[in-house]
């Protein structure tokens, strides 16, 4: 079936490749900042940053970093432009206020609940740390699954800095408005179905594992 051709699956493969890729990249410094922000008292006025660029238009975003990566901008020497690692970095940034918004305040019920307790019962701060951790590594995982959904869904810095290259930058999403444009509106609907069935089944395997680590 033409629809389903090698073409396709690499588009989709891609995609998988580069939203996965840049949601473990931001959760290397969301969740340290998630906790950070959780141990602090006042931060209204932080949280309501990160809700506003939670809705960040992706446009933007990939417009700004566009200017960064292009001829005339100071990341100019790194080559980024119109590559996959372009792509990674704008996602990563891209999905960053949602995970520390949707974590943190996991972490600052857990750091409630369970920090003086662990603390009064002779654990040190490493140990209270961890275990606050492991009591909101779920929610954590959540977070983690809402951010890739963003990744993988998103339209505007894929089009922006990565350029949709066939067989090089050319993921579903951009695939999906290239098809629409040429009206080929067959590949463009198998493509959004399944970027849709992956990101359910994404969402359900990672559901099942945290339950399972829970238990364990």
């Amino acid at each position: 079936m033409r629809v389903l051709s090698g073409e396709v699956i690499d588009t989709v493969l891609r995609s998988l490749y580069v939203s996965g890729v840049a949601t473990m990249l931001s959760l290397t410094w969301s969740v340290p900042a998630s906790y950070i922000l959780a141990l602090r008292q006042r931060t209204g006025l932080v949280e309501a940053l990160l809700e506003t660029l939670v809705g960040m238009p992706t446009v933007l975003l990939g417009l700004l970093l566009y200017f960064l990566f292009s001829s005339s901008g100071p990341l100019a020497p790194l080559r980024l432009l119109y590559t996959p690692q372009a792509m990674i970095v704008g996602e990563a940034i891209l999905v960053t206020p949602l995970i520390i918004s949707t974590s943190h305040r996991l972490l600052r019920n857990a750091i409630t609940t369970y920090s003086e307790l662990a603390l009064s019962l002779g654990a040190g701060r490493d140990q209270a740390m961890t275990l606050i951790l492991r009591e909101t590594s779920p929610g954590i995982i959540a977070s983690a699954v809402m951010g890739f959904s963003r990744a993988v869904g998103e339209l505007g810095i894929a089009m922006m800095v990565g350029g949709n290259i066939s067989g090089y930058t050319r993921v579903a999403t951009t695939a999906i408005a290239l098809g629409v444009s040429r009206g080929e509106f067959e590949e463009a609907l198998v493509l959004g179905l399944m970027l849709l069935a992956i990101m359910l089944v994404v969402a359900v395997a990672l559901k099942s594992l945290s339950r399972v680590y829970v238990k364990w």
